[in-house]
């Protein structure tokens, strides 16, 4: 639990809290029991609460696990007046750390509100997605060219990392697409709070660069979804190679099978050394032979038509 005082506030960040100190928190602040209970719960949706003398703010911000390699939703709760700015988190943060780094080096602003600070610190994980989505173009591109460059050698590993981009797109999709209406309902608050001509500007660019992200992860996931169905072509491209190649040499195979089978099963003493069995046996390998080199020249010319 860290805490800045500024001139006419103080920003307090609590971090994972037990619930003897959200108990605490309640307490000293008088926060409604509807919010001390979300606090308590994970997993909660993204809304804003307005109170008489407050408002709670609840965002998700994705936090990626390098070990099982999938986002997860980092929950922030902002308890916002014009007295304080208390912020609850589950998960470490660099972001708001350096912040609050920031602010001790530096010093606020006598002008600063709660607003400013929360505008900071959202601004501030909005730009760290727009980083995350950067790198996630870069990867998708270099698994683009991987898909081309591998013919006839894709790994297993290709097509499961595509799944796992798929499966993180679709989930930053989720996360972050209920924000773009938390972000319009808290201008507005934050206007009521704190004065329409110094927080408008503001929380409309957070809207701003969340519809841009927004728009990156549909293009995005449109990207993968043409990745997929290019990796599913390409396979069955190689599939019919194979079933070609194994119908040709079937059909080479079958005029033999059935002159061996005639005489074999259904002669009581075939002739096999008579010359005019042998020359049927070869006329008929012939056949087939030549049926073999017609299908192969009209593939190769109709290819080139």
């Amino acid at each position: 639990m860290r805490r800045y005082d500024f001139a006419a506030f103080h920003w307090l960040d609590v971090l994972d809290p037990q619930k003897r100190e959200i108990a605490e928190l309640s307490r000293k602040y008088d926060f409604h029991e509807l919010d001390r209970e979300a606090l308590s719960e994970e997993n909660q949706r993204d809304r804003v609460d307005t109170y008489d003398n407050y408002l709670f703010l609840t965002l998700h911000f994705p936090k990626y696990n390098t070990v099982t390699k999938r986002y997860i939703g980092s929950e922030f709760n902002f308890f916002v007046s014009k007295e304080y700015l208390v912020g609850v988190r589950y998960y470490a943060s660099k972001t708001i750390d350096s912040i609050f780094d920031g602010y001790e080096r530096k010093g606020g602003s006598p002008e600063e509100t709660p607003g400013d600070v929360l505008y900071d610190v959202i601004d501030a994980m909005l730009d760290k997605i727009f980083r995350g989505l950067d790198k996630f173009t870069i990867d998708v591109r270099l698994m683009e060219r991987r898909i081309f460059d591998q013919a006839g050698n894709r790994s297993v590993e290709l097509i499961e990392e595509l799944m796992v981009k798929k499966r993180n797109i679709v989930t930053l999709k989720h996360m972050l697409k209920p924000q773009v209406g938390v972000l319009k309902i808290l201008e507005l608050r934050m206007n009521a709070m704190f004065g329409a001509d110094r927080m408008e500007d503001y929380f409309e660019s957070l809207q701003d660069k969340m519809e841009q992200i927004q728009d990156e992860i549909t293009l995005l996931q449109e990207n993968l979804e043409s990745m997929e169905d290019t990796l599913k072509s390409i396979f069955d491209l190689e599939t019919n190679s194979i079933i070609k190649y194994l119908t040709i040499f079937s059909a080479f195979m079958l005029p033999l099978t059935l002159v061996t089978s005639f005489f074999g099963m259904n002669l009581a003493s075939a002739p096999f050394n008579d010359w005019f069995v042998y020359g049927w046996i070869l006329i008929l390998g012939g056949v087939a032979g030549a049926m073999v080199w017609w299908i192969l020249r009209d593939q190769r010319g109709s290819r080139k038509r």
